[in-house]
């Protein structure tokens, strides 16, 4: 039996973290939990925020939280799910940017870090205990990880230059 890889033990506690905290942060907005608002609450704050359409950008954004943090704890479809999380923080890290750094006084030092964080773990792979690893890592090939990363940063540039758009409309100076 072979001893366990210490490597591997570290990629599976940040995997699991990192994907827990998403997932739960994503099943806020698209069910209400854990004092979330909910699909219509998220709506809400996704049209006050300048996203639009609101509920597609609702929607995304809780699937890339909850469905890219489920799939990274679990380590499946990693890149995918590094990517997807990554680009739903990247709107978040476009809104809370205006505050600054520090999330203490409502920067984006949070959603970045989740970010960066998720993009790494997409990047490197999900490890040996996982199910990429256990599915011989059908969804884990350099040309996902090329495509997913590829993707996320087209929507979220997308999304958020959109959002930056619609705001410069509507208050002309908006920085």
């Amino acid at each position: 039996m072979a001893c366990l890889d210490r490597r591997d033990l570290g990629l599976l506690v940040l995997r699991v973290g990192t994907g827990a905290v998403l997932a739960a942060h994503g099943t806020q907005k698209l069910a209400g939990w854990f004092g979330g608002g909910g699909i219509e609450g998220t709506t809400a704050a996704m049209e006050a925020m300048g996203f639009h359409p609101p509920k597609h950008s609702a929607v995304a954004a809780g699937l890339g939280e909850a469905g890219g943090g489920a799939l990274l704890a679990l380590g499946l479809a990693t890149p995918a799910a590094g990517a997807a999380a990554a680009g739903s923080m990247a709107g978040a890290v476009a809104v809370h940017a205006p505050a600054g750094f520090f999330a203490q006084g409502g920067g984006y030092e949070y959603p970045a870090f989740l970010g960066f964080t998720a993009a790494a773990i997409g990047l490197i792979g999900p490890g040996r205990y996982s199910l990429d690893h256990a599915t011989r890592h059908v969804f884990n090939q350099p040309w996902v990880v090329a495509l997913a990363f590829a993707g996320s940063a087209v929507a979220a540039a997308a999304v958020v230059g959109r959002r930056a758009k619609g705001r410069a409309v509507v208050d002309p100076d908006a920085t």
